[in-house]
């Protein structure tokens, strides 16, 4: 069981939550500041002051009073005329983590929402009911207000309580109207008290929920482009003097020391390095480090953005006290929109460097003795294409990465009669870093499926040669997966199998 109180929600929790379906619970302590800020938000709503949400209109209209009698009305109404996203529909998981991350938001007990609210949300999450979110509509500023209005659609009602107007949800694997599938689960559906419209849209969730995953799935691909580089290195008979110890201590980036230190562990005890007998590689073997390496730093600045992220209060106002709540920014998009451009750019740069090493595994000039395309036998050459598509899938793929690498937080248009000028575009840099790490897991598959064709055509030709530890392990779990075939065939459903074992983690090495 997660205990969730909205300051100690970790990333791995959140895929826990998402992914594998570990059940979660408010803390009692949690709890209590919850409810007291709810009694908060209750005074406010019996004075006379106005306070932006909970007793007047949104964005452009904030200077419209709302009477206290229409409070129920007004969240219920903000909630049906921003439920207007577009698009594919979010992966359960992404759509699951927002519930997650926005239940734990709300617990912190500056949102002014009863307790009610958030135990409806972790049912949803214990039960399976997930609200069914387009992907585009957000800009992440103001929050992830489309995507967000059409979770509520599902756990919020009125007094018409009309099904269609109860959005569409997820239940047993069956899609059916968020009211049928709340009955379905036995969770009631909520009437919304004052500010709680506000409070469970007013936040860029979704943009923290899919970028909780990127970071997940980072970490993954990082570990594994270790591996397929080491298992490169052997194929091509590398010279191991670019990963010695005393190279990488002298120019003392963290990053390009570890990876740099897991090469020599993978390949620790290979036969194959230093066989050809050349003093240095192509940059693509010998400079990877260097290149590889940068990742791991950005991943770590990013991993703290956005575990910061997931424990923060995003919405507006905010409740301090008895008479004390202050309108500020905190639904602002830009801190998740700008950690994921900056983890963009190196995690297309381990694609590009990959692809080159594909190339080089490929090219009978650069390959250190195997045959042309690594067909079978050179006499097989011409009849046979071997891994001459693959390559070019794999450019492909990195080209793509180029295109989605480039910034998105650096646009802005102006919404809600310029109220609000300046947006994150948070969540399309979120949804296009999950594209872009989607691509690269692919093009590291393609690397770890060529270098294990090479390494059986080296060791065919050197039956006495020795792999490393690390990169034996790694050869033996491609192989267990998909075995050699010499003659072509369709390759694409074994690389797709060896994929699978990189988004599993089975690649990631020591």
């Amino acid at each position: 069981m997660i205990t969730i109180d909205g300051a100690v929600l970790t990333i791995e929790q959140v895929i826990a939550v998402a992914r594998h379906n570990h059940p979660v619970q408010l803390s009692p302590a949690a709890e209590g500041r919850v409810q007291q800020s709810n009694n908060w938000v209750a005074e406010i709503v019996n004075g006379d002051r106005a306070v932006y949400g909970i007793n007047t209109g949104f964005g452009i209209f904030a200077d419209r009073q709302i009477s206290p009698a229409d409070a129920a009305t007004l969240g219920r109404n903000l909630i049906l005329s921003h439920a207007v996203g577009t698009g594919v529909d979010l992966p359960t998981e992404i759509v699951r983590a927002a519930m997650l991350i926005r239940a734990n938001t709300l617990a912190s007990g500056y949102s002014g929402v009863r307790a009610l609210v958030i135990h409806t949300l972790l049912a949803m999450l214990n039960k399976g009911v997930t609200p069914v979110i387009p992907a585009q509509g957000s800009l992440g500023s103001s929050g992830d207000l489309a995507p967000l209005s059409h979770l509520c659609l599902v756990m919020t009602t009125d007094e018409q309580d009309r099904e269609e107007d109860s959005g569409w949800a997820i239940y047993n694997g069956i899609k059916q109207s968020g009211r049928a599938a709340m009955l379905a689960a036995g969770i009631k559906r909520l009437v919304l008290g004052p500010k709680e419209g506000l409070a469970l849209t007013n936040g860029a969730t979704f943009c923290a929920a899919i970028a909780a995953f990127n970071v997940h799935t980072a970490a993954v691909l990082i570990d594994s482009a270790d591996v397929s580089l080491a298992m490169s290195l052997e194929a091509l008979l590398g010279a191991s003097a670019a990963f010695d110890e005393r190279v990488h201590q002298i120019r003392p980036h963290p990053g390009q020391i570890k990876v740099a230190e897991r090469v020599r562990h993978l390949t620790k005890g290979s036969s194959l390095l230093d066989a050809a007998g050349r003093i240095q590689d192509a940059y693509s073997l010998r400079c990877a480090p260097q290149v590889q390496g940068p990742a791991r730093e950005a991943l770590a600045f990013v991993e703290q953005t956005i575990e910061r992220e997931i424990n923060a209060v995003t919405d507006n106002p905010l409740i301090f006290g008895s008479g004390d709540s202050l309108s500020g920014g905190n639904f602002h998009g830009e801190p998740v929109g700008i950690a994921m451009d900056i983890l963009k750019i190196p995690m297309a740069e381990i694609g590009a460097i990959a692809e080159r090493r594909i190339f080089h595994l490929t090219d009978g000039k650069m390959n250190s003795g195997l045959p042309p395309m690594l067909v079978n036998s050179p006499e097989a050459a011409g009849l046979h294409s071997g891994m001459m598509m693959p390559q070019y899938t794999a450019a492909s793929l990195v080209l793509e990465n180029l295109s989605l690498a480039s910034p998105d937080s650096v646009y802005s248009l102006p919404t809600s009669g310029g109220k609000e000028d300046h947006n994150a575009n948070a969540m399309i840099a979120a949804r296009r870093t999950r594209k872009l790490l989607q691509n690269l897991a692919q093009i590291l598959a393609l690397e770890a499926y060529t270098a294990a064709r090479a390494i059986d055509l080296r060791l065919r030709e050197r039956p006495n040669a020795k792999l490393g530890s690390g990169v034996e392990d790694a050869f033996k779990t491609v192989r267990n997966a998909v075995p050699f075939q010499g003659a072509d065939a369709w390759w694409g459903p074994q690389i797709e199998q060896v994929r699978t074992l990189i988004n599993q983690g089975d690649l990631r090495g020591l």
